[in-house]
């Protein structure tokens, strides 16, 4: 047969779409199609082209027993990112990887821009035998789309074993935040103003903010949302205006490396007009039917903030920068990096939201500073304790959000709700000693509401000791029961095979995951009889399966993938039921990130010797005594060698100060000073002076040439 010449296909889509009319661009020979299905692409080609016709910007990693595979340009760009092989099969260029190392590599695609798409087998081998197309391709279809923002789900977290339970931190990885931003824009003619509107989404975490606001030509507010926010990808309609494009596409670029660029990804212009988008919504939560009217009222995007709501929102770009509040990390030399002493990691991400989004309510300022002052000062053994429970915490915040989407593996579940029932037995504990011995309301408040929140996980209905009582899962018991009755048989067929062998003390053996093998030395091989299977053999013995054994052994099989199928319907039923209850869970773990962060300031401003400023509503002045630079008293250490600062300022007396000086003679290190202490009062901490009285401030702005 000759050999096909056909040109190198390298996407489903760069080909005729008429297979039998292709030929060589050399003029060679045209392939011959198959006789059966009247095409030159194989039945898994097909089912790939299908699929892909579906989702053509996506690269797809198709599963194929053991391993996922890469077809067309898929298999050229993965074997490009992934330092894999890639080569010619059939008609296709092809790459694989195994199962096992999925989430490695769809992260590292994911990491450099690329949508992946996992496409997965919908059939099981057993039961395809079984049935009437037992010839055909195994069914397959898409389970999942990642890109940076929504790496959820157990396919794309690496899973421990239940004996590895006490590295709790590795189930659920503390990514970095990866927040999905929606832009849009609405141009009034008769005013000739641009209103952008934005939504802002953390699916691992179920954060969600929305803004809304005028922008001039320059964009300055929509660039000072996004270099604050930092959007790992950005969603944006296709007739977006040339400026807008003009500075999303400079941030996205502005970094060095590939896997630190936004992602920006256009849609269709009508998903963004309101009736459609509308339309949208009502079609998801109407599709929701398991959820009540209640729970729809409360919302399960939960936690929404405006942006207009926080501190230096109004501010210039250049302040972000001046003030290390764009790159907020626990990078030295951040000011989050003086704060940040939290011990979780949902502590974590609530600190750099307090660090970045100051609070302009005196009484909530007040709060906090009685918080972290009690904290100083109490004697009480119930705030050690307190502290003690937050060390080697999970990811409760993005386990619980895993749940809801009911993308969570077992493991991953049983951590999160045995560690919830744990932190529930143990604060109710601490009940009465809270009670008598704290001052702070805020923290009574929290501690005592935390295990309230906390009792659902305790309920019957949600016992993380799934399918131990069978009594509500009558089809698995049905389905158990048959599978004892199978191996029940097998068990009873062994007297039979014990009179033919003539062996009383035979059993069955278990070799590879070859299960009730028969093993007969060969010495003794001409009393197996003729209709015998043949599995495998040594030089010693040879081991068999009868045809009564052939034939239990595949109802077995069967049998067990249908229970793992039944098994598999139950579980996220019942993720359904325990996402019901995600909201109130949600709340406790944003107390318990809430006591983290009010620790690490306590240990700040203890280990540092700040002061607890005055936070006043209704004056405007700032007036400091002895006040030093955070970040820079703080990497200077024990050199002691900042010297302490006077600021008086005050709405009815000394409104401006003017700073000068010779070159780096720290001026506007001074500057940044008293931007910082007030951005630290502002958010509830104690702060680096003697003495301090701030009154709340809006807005810090500071000129584009001042750095």
């Amino acid at each position: 047969q000759a050999k096909c010449k056909c040109k190198r296909t390298r996407g489903a889509f760069k080909t005729d779409t008429n297979p039998i009319a292709q030929s060589t661009s050399e003029g060679g020979l045209r392939c011959s199609p198959n006789r059966r299905t009247k095409s030159i692409y194989t039945p898994l080609e097909q089912q790939y082209m299908e699929i892909k016709e579906q989702h053509k910007d996506t690269i797809l990693c198709v599963e194929c027993g053991y391993k996922y595979r890469f077809f067309g340009e898929d298999a050229e760009i993965a074997a490009k990112e992934l330092n894999i092989f890639c080569h010619l099969d059939h008609n296709f260029m092809t790459a694989s990887i195994p199962t096992h190392r999925l989430f490695v590599h769809v992260r590292r695609l994911v990491s450099q821009g690329y949508k992946v798409g996992v496409v997965k087998q919908t059939e099981t081998s057993a039961i395809k035998a079984s049935s009437a197309n037992k010839s055909s391709l195994f069914t397959r279809q898409l389970s999942a789309l990642y890109t940076k923002s929504t790496l959820v789900g157990e396919d794309v977290n690496p899973l421990l074993t239940l004996g590895d339970l006490e590295q709790a931190e590795d189930v659920v990885q503390d990514m970095p935040n990866s927040y999905l931003m929606c832009v849009s824009e609405n141009w009034d003619k008769q005013s000739k103003e641009l209103t952008i509107g934005l939504v802002v989404v953390q699916p691992s975490t179920g954060d969600v903010m929305v803004d809304c606001f005028g922008d001039n030509a320059s964009r300055s507010e929509l660039e000072a949302r996004v270099l604050k926010i930092q959007p790992v990808e950005i969603l944006v309609p296709s007739d977006l205006s040339d400026p807008t494009e003009r500075l999303l596409r400079t941030i996205a670029l502005s970094s060095v490396q590939a896997d630190d660029r936004i992602r920006i990804e256009k849609r269709e212009s009508t998903q963004f007009e309101y009736p459609t988008a509308m339309m949208t919504v009502k079609e998801y939560y109407s599709s929701t039917s398991t959820q009540t009217v209640e729970n729809r009222e409360k919302g399960n995007l939960l936690v929404c903030c405006s942006f207009c709501s926080v501190v230096c929102m109004c501010a210039c770009v250049c302040i972000f920068r001046l003030l290390d509040m764009i790159n907020i990390s626990s990078v030295k030399g951040s000011l989050l990096w003086v704060l940040d002493h939290t011990h979780t990691p949902f502590g974590k991400r609530l600190l750099k939201k307090w660090v970045s989004q100051p609070l302009k309510s005196a009484s909530e300022i007040h709060s906090r500073q009685d918080a972290v002052a009690e904290i100083l000062s109490s004697e009480s053994s119930v705030l050690p304790s307190i502290q003690a429970l937050l060390t080697r915490l999970p990811d409760l915040e993005r386990g619980l959000c895993s749940i809801y989407h009911k993308k969570c593996s077992t493991q991953e579940f049983y951590l999160i709700s045995s560690t919830l029932s744990r932190l529930c037995t143990e604060l109710q504990a601490l009940i009465p000693a809270v009670q008598s011995q704290l001052r702070s309301d805020f923290l009574k408040s929290m501690l005592l509401d935390t295990p309230q929140l906390l009792i659902c996980i305790g309920e019957k209905r949600l016992s993380f000791e799934l399918f131990v009582d069978l009594t509500d899962f009558p089809l698995i018991r049905e389905r158990k029961e048959e599978i004892q009755a199978v191996l029940s048989d097998i068990i009873e067929h062994r007297r039979d095979l014990r009179l033919i062998l003539r062996n009383q003390s035979l059993d069955y053996v278990t070799v590879s995951g070859q299960e009730f093998l028969i093993e007969v030395k060969n010495s003794m091989s001409s009393i197996v009889p003729p209709d015998w299977v043949k599995i495998n053999s040594t030089k010693v013995v040879g081991r068999y399966h009868s045809p009564f054994i052939v034939e239990r052994h595949r109802r077995l099989l069967q049998l067990r993938e249908q229970l793992v199928i039944d098994c598999g319907r139950e579980w996220i039923n019942f993720l359904q039921l325990f996402g019901e209850h995600y909201y109130i869970l949600r709340k406790a773990v944003g107390h318990l990130a809430t006591m983290d962060c009010l620790f690490s300031l306590a240990q700040v401003a203890k280990e540092n010797n700040y002061c607890r400023p005055e936070v006043l509503e209704h004056e405007r002045h700032i007036v400091i005594k002895a006040g030093r630079h955070p970040v820079i008293d703080m990497l200077m250490g024990e050199q002691d060698q900042y010297v302490p600062n006077d600021t008086e300022l005050q709405g009815d007396g000394k409104r401006a100060m003017i700073i000068t000086g010779p070159n780096m003679g720290g001026k506007s290190s001074y500057i940044r000073q008293v931007a910082l202490v007030t951005i630290m009062a502002q958010l509830g901490s104690f702060v680096p002076a003697e003495e301090a009285s701030i009154g709340i401030v809006d807005g810090i702005f500071t000129s584009q040439n001042s750095h």
